[in-house]
């Protein structure tokens, strides 16, 4: 049976994309509002995720990751 991911690893996950789409966000030139906006989110939703104060869902992933013209895989990489 699976065991169940620690609490320190779905953290590590979190921080990982924050990282990622403020970098990525960051590299498009898009501040948080205009990422927001082309992703249907509210500005501060987008800082809440760059803040880790918020979790987003897979659909929600998918979205910022069209917007950014990466793959959702890429929001989840280790961050370098």
């Amino acid at each position: 049976m699976p065991s169940k991911p620690s609490k320190k690893a779905s953290q590590s996950a979190r921080q990982r994309v924050a990282d990622n789409i403020r970098r990525l966000r960051k590299d498009e030139g898009l501040s948080q509002e205009q990422l927001a906006d082309a992703a249907e989110f509210h500005r501060t939703y987008i800082s809440q995720l760059e803040r880790c104060v918020t979790n987003i869902s897979i659909d929600g992933l998918e979205r910022l990751a069209e917007v950014l013209g990466v793959d959702v895989l890429d929001l989840l990489q280790p961050t370098t």
